[in-house]
């Protein structure tokens, strides 16, 4: 069984705290992972105001307990408080993410923004919002990134041709069952694409009385002996209180003869034989425990 482990960093608190508690768990098992961060301002406050446009959000909110998962500063951050930058607030971290032999790639520069706009933007605006954060990336790491992640899973056309045109090797930028090159209705896009096929922790606890246990659980009884996998995880989730259920998982996982992969090294096998991969539209969907619409694979 092969697992990639995609670590989303979406907020400040989760790039100062999150991220060194996960290389600390990943390192001591000789786990490798990739990590796609956000390097703008931490807006998360104005998330709020996805209650008025997305259904099923604040009961995910109150069923997740945020407040006590996110912190009450973070939730402040664009509001009530200024946003602060988050890739100079610790210039430190992304070189020892690298030095601990795991991918960095890009999760956006605002992640706010991307997640509740992306669909009315165009492409200056989506480029300015990419060429911003791989700015951020070279002041860090003095080159670019090769791998995107988009927040939330919203992706469109438009962005998969920034994406494109920015010389980006791959994204992970939707839900589906493995890799294929994305359609949007006319438009094909020339960027491979690697979806995350399994679900998320946020996504199902607290739903049915879902603990963080037992999700670890169901993941791991669906891992596929016969095809790779890819898991998205939160620095500020599993790298936070949810740390300790995660590395039980790790040990399990290894324990079934899991194995575990960085999603830029898998990128590169299958661009070894681009041909072998279908060509898949591309929708917007629902997912159990998600508030609002995803990007999805459409395999039927």
């Amino acid at each position: 069984m092969r697992l990639g482990l995609k670590i989303d960093v979406d907020t400040l608190g989760g790039f100062r705290e999150g991220v060194p508690a996960l290389l600390e768990v990943l390192g001591r098992r000789g786990v490798p992972a990739s990590f796609y961060v956000s390097l703008g301002p931490d807006n998360s406050g104005r998330a709020i105001f996805r209650v008025f446009r997305q259904e099923g959000f604040l009961e995910k909110m109150l069923r997740t307990r945020a407040p006590s998962v996110y912190g009450l500063r973070t939730m402040f951050y664009g509001t009530l408080l200024p946003a602060p930058l988050i890739g100079p607030a610790a210039p430190g971290i992304l070189p020892g993410v690298v030095a601990a032999g795991h991918e960095v790639g890009l999760h956006g520069f605002d992640h706010v923004r991307w997640h509740d706009r992306l669909v009315k933007m165009g492409f200056g605006e989506v480029a300015r919002e990419i060429d911003a954060a791989q700015e951020s990336f070279r002041a860090a790491l003095g080159r670019p990134a090769a791998g995107f992640a988009a927040p939330g899973w919203q992706s469109t056309a438009v962005s998969r041709a920034v994406l494109a045109a920015r010389r980006f090797r791959y994204a992970s930028d939707t839900r589906g069952e493995g890799p294929y090159w994305p359609r949007f209705g006319a438009e094909q896009s020339s960027l491979l694409e690697l979806p995350t096929t399994l679900p998320t922790l946020d996504e199902l606890l607290g739903l049915q009385g879902c603990r963080a246990a037992d999700f670890f659980r169901l993941v791991l009884n669906r891992l596929n002996p016969k095809k790779p996998q890819v898991l998205t995880i939160h620095a500020e989730l599993e790298g936070g209180p949810f740390l300790a259920d995660f590395a039980r998982f790790l040990d399990m996982a290894g324990d079934r003869g899991a194995t575990f992969f960085r999603l830029g090294d898998w990128a590169e096998e299958l661009l070894q034989a681009p041909g072998a991969l279908p060509v898949c539209n591309v929708a917007m969907g629902r997912l159990p425990g998600r508030a609002g619409r995803v990007a999805c694979q459409v395999t039927a």
